[in-house]
């Protein structure tokens, strides 16, 4: 069963490198959507129903928090997993994250090793990781 990450960042090298660390670290079909921030991403939610949301923290338009935020409020979005890949990440941004559902926070850079370790600690029921 194919499914969908949807990968938000406002640098459209970061989402190249992350798409690419997604398609080198898991081994099932998977469909990657891309959006550029906040925003682009709760539009492209109307559309499609995703898996898992790997975001970035700041981004024009609207932030990663802000988004973040937006998901935890809605009883349909707030059960979508999310990974954010940030390189401002500390201790309290985590902890106020977690607050908002956030399951795991990653520094950038990242690696292929690092973002299927990322999706396999969440145990997300179909999801093959190397």
């Amino acid at each position: 069963m194919s499914k969908k990450i949807l990968v938000v960042d406002d640098s459209a090298t970061a989402r190249m490198v992350i798409k690419r660390c997604i398609e080198m670290g898991v081994t099932n079909e998977t469909e990657i959507i891309l959006a550029e921030h906040g925003l682009d991403a709760l539009a492209k939610l109307e559309d499609e129903k995703v898996d898992l949301i790997i975001t970035d923290i700041n981004m024009p338009e609207m932030g990663g928090e802000e988004l973040i935020v937006k998901l935890h409020k809605s009883p349909e979005l707030k059960k979508i997993p999310v990974i954010v890949v940030s390189s401002v990440a500390s201790t309290t941004l985590e902890l106020i994250l977690n607050t908002h559902g956030v399951n795991t926070v990653v520094s950038k850079p990242v690696s292929p090793m690092i973002i299927a370790d990322a999706i396999k600690a969440l145990e997300i029921e179909g999801f093959e990781v190397d």
